[in-house]
This record gives C-alpha cells, sequence and structure tokens, in this order.
C-alpha cells in the first residue's frame, strides 16, 4: 500500500483531485462520488475512499482548486450587481451539495487545520471581493455604508447562508433586497 511519503500515493492523490474537479465543473457537486471519481481518474474505487474517505471531504478539496466566479468582475451599477451575485450564491446554496459542503467546511474547521486554512481561504475571497466592489461603491456616491465595507461583506452573505443553510428556506429578491438594503443608503441609479 502506498504511503504519504510515497510517490504513488501523491500520483493517486493529484488524479483524485483532477477527476473530481472535472466532474464538478462539468456536471456539477452531485457527480462527484467515489464511484465517478474512481472512473474518471482510472483508479480503483478503494484508493479514492482511502485518500477521502468521505465524498464531502473530496468535495471541499476539488472546490477549494476550482476557479470562484462569486463576486468577481463587479459592474455598476453595483447594487444591480450585488443583487446578481447575491442571487447566484442563493441558488448555489439550494443545491444540497453545495450546502453540504459549505457546512462541512465550517464544522470541519472547528477541528481540522486543513480544512480552517480551507475555509479562510474561501472566506477571504469572497470578503475581500466583495468589500473591494463595496469601497467604489461607496467612493462613487452609490452607497453610503453603515459600516466598514468588511463588515457590509458579511452583512450581505450572512443573512443568505443562514436562510439556506440553516433554515434550509428559499431565498428570493426580496429578502436579498433586504439583506443590500441593511448595508447602508443607497442612491438611485442614474439613468
Amino acid at each position: 500500500m502506498a504511503t504519504e511519503s510515497d510517490p504513488r500515493f501523491h500520483r493517486s492523490s493529484e488524479a483524485i483531485l483532477a477527476a473530481a474537479r472535472e466532474l464538478l465543473i462539468e456536471q456539477g457537486p452531485a457527480a462527484v462520488t467515489h464511484a465517478q471519481v474512481a472512473k474518471r481518474a482510472g483508479i480503483g474505487r478503494a484508493t479514492v475512499y482511502r485518500h477521502w474517505p468521505r465524498v464531502d471531504q473530496l468535495l471541499a478539496e476539488a472546490m477549494a482548486t476550482v476557479p470562484m466566479p462569486l463576486f468577481d468582475a463587479p459592474t455598476a451599477p453595483i447594487r444591480d450587481w450585488l443583487h446578481a451575485e447575491l442571487t447566484a450564491l442563493a441558488r448555489l446554496l439550494e443545491l444540497h451539495d453545495v450546502r453540504a459542503v459549505a457546512t462541512t467546511l465550517a464544522q470541519g474547521a472547528l477541528w481540522d487545520p486543513a480544512m480552517d486554512s480551507r475555509r479562510g481561504q474561501f472566506a477571504g475571497v469572497l470578503s475581500e471581493r466583495l468589500a473591494d466592489a463595496l469601497d467604489s461603491a461607496a467612493a462613487a456616491g452609490e452607497v453610503e455604508l453603515r459600516t466598514t465595507a468588511q463588515s457590509a461583506a458579511a452583512l450581505a452573505i450572512g443573512p443568505i447562508y443562514y436562510r439556506s443553510t440553516i433554515e434550509r428556506e428559499p431565498v428570493d429578491s426580496d429578502f436579498i433586497d433586504a439583506a443590500i438594503d441593511s448595508l447602508g443608503v443607497w442612491s438611485a441609479p442614474s439613468r
């Protein structure tokens, strides 16, 4: 059996992650199963289980290596862009597998330093992107934030995450508008 110091261990690990990432991108989170990953990677299912005993851990690892489009490339007016991005986040969190990975990542981060590192990277990217967009909107006079842009980013994402993962309720347009309104005083868009 290959151990972590064995090059075969690293090759199989890389093949598994590459296969999981491809399946995630091509078919979505539901496609990332031990069986499908093993088939795509051309290795035995037992090898996949040996590396990642739980599919949610494998999915979290694969998600960490996929480019994240959320809150990327803001457009003006920022309020409209933010509404569209929060709607996209809410739709993703409606997917059972995405919701499971998000909650597993948060829970695993409490005890596992590697999971906590992934959580921190993921949260940092989202928070930084959103804070930068909100800072730009404030500088352009589109919004007068009630708090720092960093805190406003958490206040925008937090309710969506809570409603989707804790309450397991749908997030509608009115809910998203309320979350955006809570961030500050928005000016009417110029037409």
